[in-house]
C-alpha cells in the first residue's frame, strides 16, 4: 500500500486470521438470514486463516440478548474478536426501532467497555428481501472486520 501522507507512520493490520480466537453470537429469529450471514462469515474466516477449532458459536433468543452474551464472551478472555449475527426486520410497530437502537448501542458499549472488537452483522432492514440481498456480503464484511480489528488492536 502506498503511503497516504509522507513522513507519518501508519499502523496497518493484515487480514491474517492465523491463531485468532473468534466468538460468534447469533440470534434465533429470521433463521434463514442468520444462517446465510453465518455461512458467509465462517467461510471468510477460514479463507483468512482462522482455524475452525478457534471459532465458538453461541445462540441467543433475539437481538436484544446479543449484548449480554457478547459481554460475557468478551470478559472471558477467550476471544480476540467477536461477531454479532442477527436480522431485525421492520414490522408494523415501533418495536423495530427499539430493538435496532438498543441492540446496536449495547454492542458498541460492550466493545468500548471491554476492548474486545465486535463485528456487527445484525441486519436492520425494511423487509426480508433486503435482508436476503445483503446477507452474503455482510457476512464476508463482518469476518474481515473482526480479523482486521483484532490485528490492529494487537499492533497498537
Amino acid at each position: 500500500m502506498a503511503e497516504r501522507i509522507v513522513n507519518i507512520a501508519e499502523i496497518e493490520a493484515a487480514l491474517d486470521g492465523k491463531g485468532l480466537r473468534i466468538g460468534i453470537a447469533i440470534t434465533q429469529w429470521n433463521t434463514e438470514i442468520c444462517d446465510g450471514l453465518l455461512s458467509a462469515a465462517t467461510a471468510t474466516l477460514a479463507k483468512v486463516g482462522v482455524n475452525e477449532q478457534d471459532i465458538v458459536l453461541v445462540t441467543v433468543p433475539g437481538a436484544l440478548e446479543l449484548p449480554l452474551a457478547l459481554q460475557k464472551m468478551a470478559r472471558s478472555g477467550k476471544f480476540d474478536a467477536l461477531i454479532a449475527i442477527g436480522a431485525v426486520i421492520r414490522g408494523d410497530t415501533y418495536h423495530f426501532e427499539i430493538v435496532s437502537n438498543e441492540m446496536a448501542a449495547g454492542i458498541t458499549r460492550v466493545q468500548l467497555d471491554t476492548g474486545v472488537p465486535i463485528g456487527n452483522a445484525v441486519l436492520t432492514t425494511e423487509n426480508e428481501h433486503q435482508a436476503v440481498a445483503r446477507m452474503t456480503e455482510k457476512g464476508r464484511d463482518v469476518a474481515h472486520c473482526a480479523v482486521h480489528m483484532a490485528r490492529l488492536l494487537s499492533n497498537l
